[in-house]
């Protein structure tokens, strides 16, 4: 099945879900940013199929989330670690947990956050990058930004809160 690209939508999150919208590549990321590299690890641990892994690490190596080193000649083996852009998908991921945590964790948390600069447990909590106040979708509005245009995906004429 051809899945759909958002790659041409003028939409930050279609455009981003391109990159991590598959079900394995959040997953992939958390991994590797847990310290597994190789891709046989990363493998077991998901119990992912080998095919499926290869696909969703070439995407993830294309679009510069992850870069790909060898560590071993013959036969060739390679390591993959997150890059600054795959590093920084993994606030947009805690943030995800945070979420996950509260609403379909019934049991507790799985996996707790310690903050390695206070060595207390946390959770991601997204702040206004102006004033520090917590950022909340219901306290927030959107204006047309410099890539914004109309087009599929992006109704800006009919938008509730839109500014202009």
């Amino acid at each position: 099945m051809q899945r759909t690209s958002f790659a041409a939508m003028a939409c930050s999150i279609a455009r981003s879900l391109d990159v991590i919208g598959e079900p394995w590549t959040p997953l992939i990321i958390r991994d590797m940013w847990l310290g597994r590299h190789r891709f046989d690890d990363i493998q077991r641990n998901l119990n992912i199929s080998r095919k499926v892994l290869t696909d969703r690490l070439k995407t993830l190596v294309d679009v510069g989330v992850v870069e790909r080193t060898s560590y071993q000649r013959d036969p060739e083996r390679y390591e993959y670690r997150l890059t600054d852009k795959g590093q920084e998908l993994m606030d947009v991921l805690l943030a995800l947990m945070a979420w996950g945590d509260r609403w379909v964790s019934s049991d507790g948390e799985p996996m707790l956050i310690r903050h390695k600069s206070c060595g207390k447990h946390t959770q991601a909590a997204i702040r206004c990058s102006v004033c520090g106040e917590p950022l909340r979708a219901d306290d927030t509005g959107i204006a047309p930004g410099p890539g914004a245009r109309q087009g599929w995906g992006t109704p800006w004429a009919d938008l509730p809160g839109t500014q202009r």
